[in-house]
């Protein structure tokens, strides 16, 4: 079985063993501080014996462990494993020296996530398109400006003159990920963000700005070495 497997696997431990409600309660009382079965069962207005089930699947599943206390010896307390609770996020990205994001003519979605992407991270970024435009478009522009971050207005490349072997390259748009099925700059990841050019409306501009930025705030802590 290699890494990965044993990895989804004890996810799915975990996901399980959460799926009831008075497990996922138990785990919500112990995620500030540590109780006994006794404890847990009176502030959670359930049967002992049902406690101590419950107990035991949340401690076969890794997430809690028991600790004798140190003045009365008799009694038990329970202790959240942080870092069980940890292994439900999916396994991160290997750490690149730059992210590369390219759609179709470099002009509004990929300009705004290499944007985006150095004002939240302070990490290198770069765009790319895979048919140029000649200019950014000025509603990019517009909604960059909204938002405090400068573009240039000029800034477009291809592709070939931009991505580097160590990059990772990521598609926001649709044919620019079926464009780079293969080579160098196959993207590593595909975001399909609707292009906001056809619909030509600042809307359509912000609603691709908010979708990038919340995409870039789930994509940074999982990549190794951010410092975030």
């Amino acid at each position: 079985m290699n890494a990965d497997q044993s990895s989804v696997q004890g996810r799915a431990r975990i996901h399980a063993a959460l799926g009831d409600p008075a497990r996922l309660a138990i785990v919500d009382a112990l995620c500030l501080g540590d109780a006994s079965p006794g404890e847990i069962a009176r502030d959670l207005g359930l049967p002992t014996n049902l406690v101590a089930h419950h107990v035991k699947v949340l401690a076969d599943a890794g997430l809690l462990e028991r600790a004798r206390s140190e003045a009365d010896r008799r009694r038990t307390y329970l202790r959240l494993r942080p870092d069980s609770l940890a292994l439900l996020r999916p396994p991160g990205l290997p750490d690149a020296p730059r992210v590369v994001f390219v759609c179709t003519h470099n002009s509004a979605r990929s300009q705004l996530a290499a944007a985006l992407w150095t004002q939240r991270t302070r990490r290198p970024a770069a765009s790319a398109g895979t048919h140029p435009a000649p200019r950014v478009h000025p509603k990019a522009i517009a909604v960059a400006h909204r938002h405090g971050l400068r573009l240039d207005p000029a800034g477009t490349a291809h592709v070939c003159d931009v991505v580097d072997s160590g990059d990772l390259v990521i598609a926001v748009c649709d044919s620019a990920h079926e464009d780079l099925t293969s080579g160098a700059a196959r993207p590593r990841l595909h975001w399909s963000v609707p292009d906001p050019v056809r619909a030509g409306t600042d809307a359509a501009f912000e609603t691709a700005y908010t979708d990038l930025a919340g995409r870039i705030d789930r994509l940074a802590p999982t990549l190794a070495g951010d410092p975030s």
